[in-house]
């Protein structure tokens, strides 16, 4: 069996085994070692590890509703689909509007420092500030890419000259997951889920 596989059933135990019993009660954490083995652990033991599932404290239906009306906004503001602001906040942060990626991207739609000072946000931490900021720097991706989603998301992630250099999503694993993460939400948020 490849290692996508492996990974894709440890992945899905993972998620029935959290599943099963109503909202997870630890955050999980996982690192690949240089066998390409995955490591899953509920105590964050090492420095390899890195979050992986976050202890929920309030349900994704819940963050939607408090900054629904924020993405409302910077939705026709920037002419960005409400479902596609949401679905990148889910896979950038999980709606936290605290959280700091290792590179240090932060807020809600994980802004980096310098992406944030180009779009005029001055707390990335405030969620207003963070989605206007986030959206506004999606709406000028999806227009460099001429509307196409994938690119867009993809240049979200890895940068735009990235993007342009491979002449399509460029063939890095956390971008090409991300791409993928991001589109399964959207057309989730599109269908009306919450």
């Amino acid at each position: 069996m490849s290692a996508s596989g492996v990974r894709f059933i440890i992945v899905a135990c993972a998620v029935l085994f959290l599943g099963t019993g109503g909202p997870a009660s630890a955050d999980i954490y996982r690192y690949v070692d240089e066998n390409g083995v995955w490591h899953f652990t509920n105590i964050n033991t090492d420095a390899r590890y890195r979050i992986y599932i976050r202890k929920a404290t309030r349900s994704p239906s819940d963050y939607i509703r408090t900054y629904k009306g924020i993405i409302r906004q910077a939705s026709r503001r920037f002419g960005v689909a409400p479902a596609l602001i949401k679905a990148v906040i889910k896979a950038e942060s999980d709606f936290d509007h605290k959280a700091v990626s290792r590179k240090g991207a932060q807020g809600l739609m994980q802004l980096m420092p310098r992406t944030a000072d180009a779009m005029e946000v001055d707390d990335a931490f405030n969620p207003e500030e963070n989605i206007f900021g986030g959206t506004r720097y999606l709406s000028l991706l999806l227009k460099r890419f001429s509307g196409n989603k994938m690119l867009a998301l993809a240049a979200y992630n890895a940068g735009p000259e990235k993007v342009e250099s491979f002449k399509g999503v460029p063939p890095f694993p956390e971008t090409r997951v991300f791409v993928e993460r991001v589109m399964d939400y959207y057309k989730r948020y599109s269908a009306g889920a919450k």
